[in-house]
């Protein structure tokens, strides 16, 4: 096998590759990334309820 012809191949190997790695990158997502988000929807109800919870404490206070 000639020196050019195996470089092309590495190269037509490489492309290929990097090719099946994009496509690879979808939009769909796992079960972890949809645990992740639930996660991170969760914590962020939590920390809104907890504001509005410190803000009626500061009105209570007021009074």
């Amino acid at each position: 096998m000639s020196v050019q012809r195996l470089k092309r191949l590495m190269m037509a190997a490489l492309v290929v590759l990097l090719v099946g790695g994009l496509a690879a990158c979808g939009d769909d997502q796992g079960p972890a990334e949809e645990m992740g988000e639930s996660v991170d929807e969760s914590m962020e109800s939590a920390g809104e309820s907890m504001e509005e919870l410190g803000e009626d404490i500061e009105k209570a206070a007021e009074e």
